[in-house]
């Protein structure tokens, strides 16, 4: 079936089993009529207009977005938090036929050659952004429902039903919406910021999943664990969780799935199952159906339907997407993620990656938050820097140095120690390594 006719029926009949908080669902397919309208009007010549989407509102995203696939856009996905910086890198990317959201007052979209701007239908999903230059992953409409379906499948379920509170123009948000839409199941979009000021939906909502990262995991876990315990299964990703999380979900015996998928991806391509999770598996899980993943010298590689089809504007599909993660599989099938490939420090001719460090140090309930980076050295190559904030202004850099030896090797316990306010974190809770607060240099303490 085509997508028109497939996003057109199931619009018709989803519509009454959709929630948009404050809206009115009626709106939907008249919302989406007006953009089908809108779209056509500018593909010409079998040419797909260039479309950036940045809807604050959630019921206009939804139907822009299905709009512009119907339509056979060539749609960018817009982050509507993004500042003059962002909107700068935008217009070296591509000129916009439609814009769908709010501008930033005296914006200029530059006068880009038609021969740079390729109109690719599909979705071109944002990736970056926070740590550096912003890229936009080329995404078909088979792409993301190939990952839905696989999802489908993996879980055994009728209908996929979601609860939806994480933003839509991220793949962490998105795809939870093309779950539910494509299988026919109920969808429940509420604004995290209630949630985070105490104001929780009455509904009942066994039998939906939901989709956090884990800033959004940690609190709950600190402020309303129970509201997670009716969930079918919670999944998590966008970054790794630590030693702590999954205690703690353990203990308030939360239906946690921790996932591991990128934007290149589209989304999730290993899921750990919660029963798997409750028994004590700190794995990643197993590949869904569509993904086949193999281990290369360590470096983890992807085979997938879901796969992205390269980076705007450079259209190439990927068969095997390489990715920047070091992991394994087990003798069980199961993926185990290390760490990125780039983060990874070598001192002394010994790998060490950031992660196991922070995780040693966060155990050990004498700081906050923590990050650790490699530092260039003249002997050693690189030497182990680690960026903590404390939990209280007694604890010092030797306390938790003298706690964490014995529990990782001596070369991987940090040389450099230095006190931070905040680490800086992006939207998912991954750490801007990159970011200036976090930069140091041998010989500095």
């Amino acid at each position: 079936m085509l997508a028109f006719d497939f996003i057109y029926q199931r619009l018709s009949e989803l519509r009454d089993r959709w929630f948009f908080f404050g809206r009115d669902n009626g709106e939907i397919l008249e919302l989406f009529k007006v953009y089908l309208d809108l779209v056509n009007e500018r593909y010409k010549e079998g040419k797909s207009p260039i479309i950036f989407l940045g809807e604050k509102k959630t019921e206009k995203f939804v139907s822009a977005f299905l709009a512009s696939i119907a339509g056979r856009g060539c749609l960018f996905l817009i982050n509507p938090l993004w500042q003059k910086q962002e909107w700068q890198q935008l217009k070296t990317i591509a000129k916009p036929d439609i814009v769908l959201g709010t501008i930033p007052q005296n914006f200029d979209q530059g006068d880009m050659p038609e021969e740079n701007c390729p109109r690719i239908a599909g979705v071109m999903i944002p990736t970056g952004g926070t740590s550096g230059r912003i890229k936009f992953a080329i995404h078909t409409w088979d792409t993301l429902v190939n990952s839905a379906l696989a999802f489908y499948h993996y879980f055994g379920c009728k209908t996929i039903n979601y609860f939806v509170c994480l933003p839509l123009y991220h793949v962490s948000g998105l795809m939870p919406f093309i779950r539910s839409f494509t299988t026919g199941g109920r969808l429940f979009f509420y604004p995290f910021g209630l949630l985070k000021k105490g104001e929780y939906p009455r509904e009942n909502f066994s039998g939906f999943y939901i989709s956090l990262v884990p800033t959004q995991l940690n609190f709950f876990l600190e402020n309303n664990p129970d509201f997670l315990k009716q969930f079918k299964a919670i999944l998590v990703g966008g970054a790794p969780l630590t030693n702590e999380q999954m205690f703690l979900a353990r203990k308030h015996a939360l239906p946690l799935a921790p996932t591991y998928g990128m934007t290149e991806t589209a989304g999730g391509i290993t899921i750990l199952k919660p029963e798997e999770f409750a028994s004590n598996n700190k794995s990643s899980g197993k590949p869904l159906p569509h993904a086949k993943i193999t281990t290369e010298n360590g470096v983890i590689k992807v085979e997938s339907t879901s796969l992205f089809k390269g980076y705007y504007p450079h259209y190439k599909p990927q068969h095997v997407f390489v990715t920047d993660d070091v992991g394994h599989l087990d003798s069980e099938g199961y993926l185990h993620v290390l760490g990125r490939n780039s983060f990874k420090i070598i001192s002394g001719g010994e790998n060490i990656f950031p992660q196991e460090v922070e995780e040693v140090i966060l155990a050990t309930n004498l700081v906050e938050d923590v990050a650790v980076r490699g530092v260039k050295h003249p002997y050693w190559g690189e030497i182990v820097a680690c960026f903590y904030v404390p939990k209280n202004e007694t604890i010092t850099a030797e306390q938790i140095r003298l706690r964490i030896q014995g529990e990782i090797s001596s070369y991987k316990i940090p040389k450099i120690w230095e006190k931070r306010e905040f680490i800086p974190r992006n939207d998912q809770g991954k750490i801007n390594y990159n970011h200036p607060s976090l930069t140091v240099y041998y010989g500095s303490n």
